[in-house]
């Protein structure tokens, strides 16, 4: 069991998904009208993708969702069993029971909503030269209620929980539930973190991402993410920097100033607090040994967040989320060794 102080510390709302990912070819992508480094919502054209990807390319089916990763990426990072919890929506079929099986392997304490008439919510993780790019079909995972949520063994969860992470794409789903939740957060003073997580949230959710953000103590995401932020508010610049001082001086409903944290792939993560901009270098890879970057956001995430929920200070936490991010990104999708090497 959990240490009584790490117990539930931590706890993930999001979008459960079955990765199932493959090595395909630019065709492929063509077909489907997808583009390298991307994140999006299936359409109808995507339909028929995903039997396609297990026909013709050799696929793996790995349990997902950005916040799931995140959570379990914590988990492993802490090694402390039961010191998260995660909630989400799964369909009553055999991935969401992959899914069951998965993330209780992992060590993460999982309270899902199962709903009886809609399969598990799938990904397909396509990777190209290393590079990834998701289409995601939500399905169940659209399904998540905020009534899962009020029952009082999941509540529960909530109120142990010391820190909180939802990553963007849950905007889609269940905005009631994280303002719940963001809201309890700041009402007990425990710390609420979220992340930009796709170009298209920003863009097609900006309503329900600028009634979070008042809230959100930490938010992270990635340089592409941070500029599509800055174009959707009108603030005329491109630099990641600035970027990121401004999303820190949004208004916010507690005394506590908001970190902003924008990872850019190989160049160093920008961490902007009180005004300032810190960069951090990220651990170089070798080309050779980038099996692909899936998973490598959620995975940074994960590692940041394992040292914060010890209180480390911030740069010890984007030490911990490169050195995740650099373990995921030389393993086939969101995947770890059983122990991690971190000092």
């Amino acid at each position: 069991m959990a240490s009584p102080s790490y117990d539930g510390i931590l706890l993930g709302m999001g979008n459960p998904l079955l990765d199932i990912s493959a090595v395909v070819d630019d065709e492929f992508l063509h077909k489907y009208d997808i583009k390298l480094n991307n994140a999006i919502l299936a359409e109808d054209k995507h339909k028929s993708m995903y039997d396609e990807m297990s026909n013709k390319f050799n696929v793996e089916y790995i349990a997902g969702g950005a916040t799931q990763n995140s959570i379990k990426v914590a988990q492993w990072m802490l090694q402390i069993p039961g010191a998260t919890s995660y909630m989400g929506c799964i369909g009553k079929d055999k991935y969401g029971e992959e899914m069951k099986k998965n993330s209780t392997a992992a060590g993460v304490n999982v309270h899902y909503y199962e709903d009886e008439n809609t399969p598990t919510g799938t990904c397909a993780v396509c990777v190209v030269g290393g590079e990834r790019s998701l289409v995601a079909n939500l399905a169940a995972a659209n399904c998540y209620k905020s009534e899962h949520l009020k029952r009082p063994e999941n509540w529960a969860l909530v109120e142990k929980a010391k820190y909180y992470y939802i990553a963007g794409f849950f905007l889609t789903v269940s905005p009631d539930s994280i303002q719940l939740v963001a809201e309890h957060a700041a009402a007990n003073n425990k710390v609420f973190t979220m992340n930009l997580s796709a170009p298209f949230i920003c863009e097609f959710f900006r309503d329900p991402q600028e009634k979070a953000l008042p809230y959100v103590d930490i938010l992270f995401g990635n340089e592409t993410e941070a500029r599509t932020f800055s174009k959707v508010h009108g603030w005329e610049t491109d630099n990641v920097e600035e970027i990121a001082k401004k999303i820190c001086e949004w208004p916010k409903v507690t005394g506590r100033k908001r970190i902003t944290v924008i990872t850019q792939g190989a160049d160093p993560v920008c961490v902007a607090e009180d005004g300032k901009v810190q960069l951090f270098p990220v651990i170089l890879l070798p080309k050779e040994k980038l099996v692909d970057t899936n998973g490598a956001g959620d995975a940074f995430v994960g590692g940041f967040l394992s040292q914060l929920v010890q209180e480390k200070p911030i740069a010890e936490c984007v030490k911990a989320g490169c050195y995740a991010a650099n373990v995921i990104i030389q393993r086939s999708g969101c995947t770890y060794p059983e122990k991690p090497d971190f000092h």
